[in-house]
């Protein structure tokens, strides 16, 4: 079971879109499956998981995106957005990810 932290963006984001009992139980579920989520090419790492939220099910629902490196490392809730906002992320962010992604393993000390 892995630690899991919520970083400042995914907590606002994750108020509108998910209830408390869903997002308890997306964190319950990522501790133990941190690798669940699609990889996102050109991110350094950073995963995207459909999240079911209220009655719309997997495919039109909330989409999480989070950081997982290593066991040794927490997995990092970055942000979430539901299908209705955006279909996926842009160049921008895909580039402001990467550095994140860069940053977190410095200061967790883990290796590349």
């Amino acid at each position: 079971m892995h630690t899991v932290v919520e970083l400042p963006e995914f907590i606002k984001q994750s108020k509108t879109l998910l209830s408390k009992d869903e997002s308890t139980s997306l964190i319950a579920y990522l501790s133990v499956h941190p690798k669940s989520g699609v990889l996102i090419q050109g991110t350094g790492g950073i995963r995207k998981l459909r999240w079911a939220s209220g009655n719309k099910g997997k495919s039109g629902s909330t989409r999480v995106i989070y950081f997982y490196h290593n066991s040794e490392m927490p997995i990092f809730l970055i942000t979430a957005f539901g299908k209705n906002q955006k279909a996926n992320l842009s160049q921008s962010e895909k580039n402001m990810l990467a550095k994140l992604t860069q940053l977190l393993i410095q200061k967790y000390g883990a290796s590349l």
